[in-house]
């Protein structure tokens, strides 16, 4: 069944990922984001998807639906750092002006390939920031995205590769908003994930750089039910554990996100108030605010681009039940 097929959302093209057990869609040209995945199994929406009616909505904050990237992700103090002898300003767009979600908002990506095989299917998409004036006047040095998105059975891979095309070393970091969908029920859901500790936050909800022990998010560790949780919490992964977040319904039902641990270093997760249709779960590469923190990017995340280098970011979706594996 492993096809690709366009469609529409608003008048902007649709490229939907069919491997017959899940549907990916993506939106390249608002965003590249995925906006859908379809569980054909299960028949259910794994993600808060976007109506056509939420057009205007989407525009404005489009990091609440789908797999919004975060380029980079979570705040930035009044939007301003130095790195490198270069003055950075980015847009001040949130509470007391600061910065939030980065510079990736809703440009448009071409796509550059289509892949169909006996093994699954692929879109890879393309975006050089030079092409974007708000960019490039916010962060001067170009850099060349390229996404492979691939769907293989109930496995679906993002690939980001990062190509610096300019002159001067840059401080990258990737983060990715993605909305699951609890139904209604979290108290049917269990969330496991390794972590160590929450990064604590100031009153403007910055990192301080310092960490607290995990307290009653203990239980996290081992797998904690979603029942009242309430959560807009940074957490720290341990040395030597993987970045993989498991997240269980009681009847066995299970999606399992994983990401490179050589570079996604932390989980942020977001429950917008009390739990009850959406968990996000966020992985990380760099700290909120990483460029301001007096700490070594060996523990913010922040990664040194150097000239004419590449670095290759992948995460990993993967959703089974009890009656797919039967």
């Amino acid at each position: 069944m492993n096809q690709v097929t366009k469609g529409q959302w608003n008048g902007y093209d649709t490229y939907t990922l069919n491997s017959g057990r899940l549907e990916v869609t993506l939106l390249p040209r608002l965003g590249n984001n995925v906006i859908e995945i379809k569980d054909k199994d299960n028949h259910r929406q794994v993600l808060r998807k976007p109506d056509e009616t939420e057009l205007a909505f989407y525009l404005q904050k489009p990091y609440h639906f789908g797999i919004p990237m975060l380029i980079p992700p979570g705040r930035i103090d009044k939007g301003r750092f130095e790195y490198g002898g270069v003055e950075y300003q980015f847009e001040q767009n949130t509470a007391n002006d600061n910065h939030i979600h980065g510079l990736h908002r809703t440009q448009a990506w071409c796509v550059s390939d289509i892949e169909e095989d006996d093994e699954g299917c692929a879109v890879t998409t393309e975006f050089v920031t030079s092409d974007d004036p708000k960019w490039i006047a916010q962060f001067p040095e170009p850099l060349k995205l390229e996404m492979n998105f691939r769907l293989q059975n109930n496995q679906f891979i993002q690939t980001l590769r990062v190509h610096h095309m300019g002159k001067q070393p840059v401080p990258f970091g990737l983060g990715y908003h993605t909305w699951f969908l609890l139904d209604g029920q979290p108290q049917n859901w269990t969330l496991q994930l390794p972590v160590e500790a929450i990064y604590t936050l100031n009153s403007e909800l910055l990192p301080t750089g310092d960490t607290a022990s995990l307290g009653h998010l203990q239980p996290l560790n081992s797998g904690m039910n979603l029942k009242e949780a309430d959560l807009e919490t940074i957490l720290k992964i341990p040395e030597g554990q993987p970045a993989e977040a498991v997240l269980t319904r009681n009847d066995g039902y299970q999606i399992r996100y994983s990401a490179d641990r050589a570079y996604f270093k932390h989980w942020v997760l977001y429950t917008k108030g009390i739990a009850d249709q959406f968990l996000c779960i966020e992985p990380y590469t760099w700290l909120p605010n990483a460029p301001n923190l007096d700490l070594p990017d060996s523990e913010t995340g922040l990664i040194r681009l150097e000239p004419e280098s590449m670095v290759e970011l992948r995460t990993k979706l993967t959703i089974s039940s009890p009656e797919s594996e039967a």
